[in-house]
């Protein structure tokens, strides 16, 4: 992003982008536990970023780790009931109502689910010097929430880390698990580079 500020924390449209991702679930269902991972050096700058923006849900703090996988490891280790948990990037503010209630309703059904969306352009692989063309409607681009029955990604979690795992969903195949699949939105971007602060005040806005 090229900015001080870890981006979870940029302003987009007058408020934290994280405080616009907590919000979406928080709105999917008043009810449900928010767990809000992140390193132990931005949980003060995030409780100022509360006060200042006058940020009241409930949420719990947990520290994150390493990479990925640690992170996640330690949020699920607050979870100690059965149900249906949602991991989400905090940079994807714009994940819709339907693509949660989608991942939620097949999670339910076969125990997870992924959003996803085909790919629109040409793909191509490398092989040594040389590139060959793919099949693009064989592939396609993942998103958050990964969906899970909580036992099933509590058990997939029990592996040691193993740098194939990219996600949730590598993760839990890796432990035998198959991998469902439903359609995401695709404004739900994953605010990475300062044109995607453009394009998700656009949709904002809109």
């Amino acid at each position: 992003m090229g900015s001080e500020i870890p981006k979870q924390f940029l302003e987009l449209c007058g408020k934290p982008i994280l405080v616009h991702t907590i919000q979406v679930f928080y709105d999917f269902d008043p009810e449900c536990e928010l767990i809000l991972v992140l390193p132990e050096a931005q949980q003060e700058y995030w409780k100022e970023l509360c006060l200042k923006h006058s940020f009241t849900l409930p949420h719990r703090i947990v520290s994150g780790g390493e990479n990925r996988f640690n992170s996640v490891q330690n949020g699920l280790k607050l979870i100690d009931e059965e149900g249906i948990v949602f991991i989400h990037d905090g940079v994807r503010p714009l994940v819709s109502r339907q693509t949660i209630e989608k991942c939620y309703r097949l999670a339910q059904k076969n125990g997870n689910a992924i959003p996803v969306l085909p790919m629109n352009e040409s793909l191509r692989k490398s092989e040594g010097k040389d590139s060959i063309s793919v099949d693009r409607t064989l592939y396609f681009s993942v998103q958050t929430p990964q969906t899970f029955q909580i036992n099933l990604i509590q058990i997939a979690y029990q592996q040691s880390f193993d740098t194939s795992f990219t996600d949730d969903a590598s993760v839990a195949e890796k432990a035998g698990f198959p991998v469902f699949m439903v359609e995401g939105n695709r404004e739900n971007i994953k605010i990475t580079n300062p044109t995607d602060l453009i394009v998700a005040e656009a949709f904002l806005q809109k």
